[in-house]
């Protein structure tokens, strides 16, 4: 469950560790239109720190300077999303990252199942509710499901990495991941720069 709830930033003094699971909730899927709402964070010890970000809040000096931290790696699922969220509403550059999603296309190529409630139910044994996940997230005071709902999309990541990597390695897949890892920063500023919807790989 959350154990933090703040209005403005994380809390001073906060050491999350060298891996940090970070996930965003907005008021929409549409970057430029839909603003971040809530950021979530999880060191992996089985807390959950809910930052809600109020609306017209454009500084968050805490939060931002550890998503800038280069001795942090940063934990995502669908990456993409949540760092072009991210970089769009504080202008920081965020890496080193690791995404679940491009960690379990990459591992279990044995199905198409690669979303956050599938891997948690399959590695973690755990069902995950996605009942609040289109629920009002721009609200004053969120609600106690919501805060559930939010913290539960990260106390599970670093679980998931683990057992992804494992799978990487025994597949011989892991220096491809890390160099998928590498490139997310630069997709996401593509996406931001107009080629969002174009395969600039494809012939």
């Amino acid at each position: 469950m959350a154990n933090h709830l703040h209005s403005d930033d994380l809390p001073a003094g906060l050491d999350l560790g060298p891996v940090v699971a970070i996930d965003t909730e907005t008021m929409g899927l549409r970057l430029g239109r839909d603003r971040l709402c809530v950021v979530q964070f999880s060191a992996g010890d089985g807390d959950a720190h809910v930052v809600r970000i109020p609306s017209g809040q454009r500084a968050a000096p805490r939060l931002e300077a550890l998503l800038a931290n280069r001795e942090v790696l940063k934990l995502f699922h669908f990456g993409r999303f949540d760092i072009a969220v991210l970089q769009n509403r504080f202008g920081v550059d965020i890496a080193p990252v690791y995404c679940t999603k491009i960690a379990s296309k990459l591992a279990r190529t044995y199905t198409q199942r690669h979303g956050l409630r599938d891997l948690v139910k399959e590695i973690v044994g755990i069902e995950l509710s996605k009942e609040q996940q289109s629920s009002d997230w721009g609200r004053d005071v969120l609600t106690a499901e919501q805060l559930d709902y939010a913290a539960a999309d990260v106390l599970h990541l670093h679980n998931l990495r683990a057992a992804l990597d494992e799978i990487l390695e025994r597949e011989g897949r892991t220096q491809l991941a890390e160099a998928c890892f590498r490139f997310l920063p630069e997709l996401v500023r593509l996406d931001a720069a107009g080629w969002h919807d174009l395969d600039i790989f494809a012939h």
